[in-house]
C-alpha cells in the first residue's frame, strides 16, 4: 500500500507531491494525460492550426507553445516556490520592463496605459494620461503595498492562520488599498486608472465592484510593480520539469495515461490528494466522503470560462503605442464600464459584443521563443461557461482596434473553444480555468467553509482524502500553494514534519 497517491500533476499537484516525499513518504502520482505539468505545459504548438496560404507548415509546428498559462506573477510570490528555490533548480523567470499594458483608444494614434515594474515610472505615466488624480488614485493604492509586498504576498497565498499573525501593517495596508482599488475601478468615474486597474481585476472574472475582484487586482498589481510579472525561459515546462525532477530526486513517482473517473481507478493508498476540480473530486470519491462534506461541495458554483487562441506572427504586434510592446501582457476591454458590461454579459451566459482578452507575448521578455523570424502570441477571450464559439475573429478585432494592420502580419491561428480546454487539462471543465467561480463568498469557503478547507475528511478503512487545486486557497494560478498547503495538512495528521516551510510552520 502505497503512502500517498496524488490525482493529477498540475504546479499544484506536483507541489504536493514533493513536499510529501521529502516528509519521507513513498508517492504516486496519476496524471490523465500522457504529459506531466496540467496547465503549466509548454509543447510544439503542431499542425492543428488555420494557415495563411503560402505559410510555411513544418515551421509553425515546431513553434514553442504554452498551452495554458505562461506568464507567472504569482511564480515568484509564492513561498512554496520560494522555499524550493526554483533557480537553483535551473528556472529562470524573466520580467519586461512593462508588467502589462491597456489600450485606452482604437486607430492609429491611440494611447495606452501602461503598468511598468517601477511604480514611479507609471505614476509619471498615469499623471501624463490622466492627470494628477490619476496618479494620485494609483499611488494610494499601491505604494503602501509595494514596500510591503512579500508580506502581502504571504497574507493572500499562505496558510491564512500564520498569515494573519504575520502582517498587522500590511494587512491595515492591504484593506485601505483595496477600498480604494473598488472606487478607481468603478464605472463611471474611473478613467484612466480605473481601466488600468479594471484590466488587472478582470483576471477574477468577478464584478469589478467585488472584494474578490479588487483583492485580485490589488495582489497582481503590487506583484506587477515589485517584482514583475515574468516568464520562464523557455516556456512554462521549466517550472513543471523543475517540480518533476525534484520529485523523484526524493523518491517520488509519476504514472502517465491514468485517468482516475472514480474510486476503483485508485490504487490503495492511506492518504488520497487530489489535485482536481470539484466535480471531479465527487466523481472520483462519491458517497465515500463524509456527508456534511458532499453536500457542501456540490453547492460549489463553477465560474465563467475562457477560449484561447494562438496567433502566430511573421513580427512584433504592431501596437499603434509603441509602449505596448514592452508588456509581456496586454488587457483588451476598453474603459472600465465597458469591461464591466462584457463581464455581466458573460456572467449572464452571453456572448459579449466585444469580450475582454487577455493578451500575452511571451517573446517580449524571452526573445528566444522566436524561431526563424515567427512568434506565437496567445490570448484567451471571456466566454460563458462551456461555450464552443470559436472566437478567433473576436480576437483579431479586438487586436486590430488597437494594432491597426496586425491581420498582415498573421501567418496561423488556432482556437481552441471553453467546452474543449478539458482535452489537455480535466480541470478546466467547461473552459472553467479558474476551477470554481472566484467569488467574494467563494474565496471565504473555497471548496468550503471549514478550518481546514484542504481536508475532505476520512473516505473508509482510515484513510483520509484531501483536496489540493485551485477550487481550495489561495486559488488560481501557478504558485503550488493549493497543493503544498494540502499536503502540510496531510502531514501533521500524521504528525511528520516537513522541510519546505519549516521556519513557517
Amino acid at each position: 500500500m502505497r503512502d500517498v497517491v496524488v490525482v493529477g500533476s498540475g504546479p499544484n499537484g506536483l507541489a504536493a507531491a514533493v513536499t510529501l516525499a521529502r516528509a519521507g513518504l513513498d508517492v504516486l502520482v496519476l496524471e490523465a494525460q500522457a504529459t506531466v505539468g496540467g496547465g503549466a505545459r509548454t509543447a510544439p504548438l503542431g499542425r492543428n492550426v488555420v494557415l495563411r496560404p503560402g505559410a510555411d507548415a513544418d515551421a509553425v509546428a515546431e513553434l514553442p507553445h504554452d498551452l495554458c498559462s505562461a506568464v507567472h506573477p504569482l511564480a515568484l510570490a509564492s513561498p512554496f516556490f520560494q522555499d524550493l528555490d526554483l533557480a537553483a533548480h535551473g528556472v529562470r523567470l524573466v520580467s519586461p520592463e512593462a508588467s502589462y499594458a491597456h489600450p485606452l483608444a482604437a486607430g492609429p494614434r491611440g494611447r495606452a496605459a501602461v503598468g511598468y515594474r517601477d511604480l514611479g515610472r507609471t505614476l509619471e505615466h498615469l499623471h501624463e494620461l490622466g492627470g494628477a488624480p490619476a496618479a494620485r488614485a494609483w499611488a494610494r493604492t499601491f505604494r503602501p503595498l509595494v514596500d510591503q509586498h512579500d508580506v502581502v504576498a504571504r497574507l493572500l497565498l499562505d496558510d491564512r492562520r500564520r498569515a494573519l499573525r504575520a502582517g498587522g501593517a500590511a494587512r491595515s495596508s492591504l484593506a485601505a488599498a483595496a477600498a480604494v482599488a473598488r472606487g478607481i475601478a468603478a464605472p463611471p468615474r474611473s478613467g484612466v486608472a480605473g481601466a488600468l486597474f479594471a484590466g488587472v481585476a478582470v483576471h477574477a472574472m468577478a464584478p469589478l465592484a467585488s472584494a474578490a475582484a479588487a483583492g485580485t487586482g490589488t495582489l497582481l498589481g503590487t506583484l506587477g510593480h515589485a517584482r514583475g510579472w515574468p516568464v520562464p525561459l523557455g516556456g512554462s515546462q521549466a517550472i513543471t520539469d523543475a517540480l518533476l525532477a525534484d520529485l523523484e530526486a526524493h523518491g517520488g513517482t509519476v504514472v502517465t495515461g491514468v485517468r482516475v473517473r472514480t474510486r476503483r481507478d485508485l490504487p490503495p493508498a492511506r492518504d488520497y490528494v487530489l489535485d482536481t476540480n470539484v466535480p471531479t473530486a465527487l466523481a472520483v470519491l462519491g458517497d465515500d466522503l463524509p456527508v456534511h462534506v458532499r453536500a457542501t461541495l456540490r453547492g460549489f458554483r463553477g465560474g465563467p470560462a475562457a477560449a484561447t487562441v494562438a496567433l502566430v506572427l511573421d513580427g512584433p504586434v504592431p501596437w499603434a503605442d509603441d509602449a505596448v510592446g514592452h508588456a509581456g501582457t496586454v488587457h483588451l476591454g476598453g474603459s472600465a464600464a465597458e469591461i464591466s458590461a462584457a463581464q455581466a454579459d458573460v456572467r449572464a451566459g452571453r456572448h459579449a459584443a466585444r469580450p475582454v482578452v487577455l493578451l500575452g507575448d511571451p517573446t517580449v521578455a524571452d526573445p528566444g521563443r522566436e524561431r526563424g523570424g515567427l512568434r506565437v502570441v496567445w490570448a484567451y477571450a471571456h466566454v460563458p461557461a462551456g461555450s464552443d464559439r470559436d472566437v478567433t475573429e473576436d480576437v483579431l478585432a479586438h487586436v486590430d482596434r488597437y494594432a491597426p494592420g496586425v491581420r498582415d502580419r498573421v501567418v496561423a491561428t488556432r482556437c481552441v473553444p471553453a467546452a474543449r480546454l478539458s482535452a489537455h487539462d480535466e480541470n478546466l471543465h467547461d473552459g472553467d480555468i479558474a476551477s470554481g467561480a472566484i467569488t467574494t463568498w467563494q474565496m471565504i469557503a473555497r471548496p468550503r467553509l471549514a478550518r481546514d478547507p484542504h481536508h475532505l475528511g476520512d473516505v473508509g478503512g482510515g484513510t483520509r482524502a484531501y483536496l489540493a487545486s485551485a477550487a481550495t486557497p489561495p486559488g488560481p494560478g501557478v504558485h503550488g500553494m493549493g497543493g503544498f498547503l494540502a499536503a502540510q495538512s496531510l502531514l501533521r495528521r500524521r504528525g511528520v514534519g516537513t522541510v519546505l516551510g519549516s521556519a513557517r510552520t
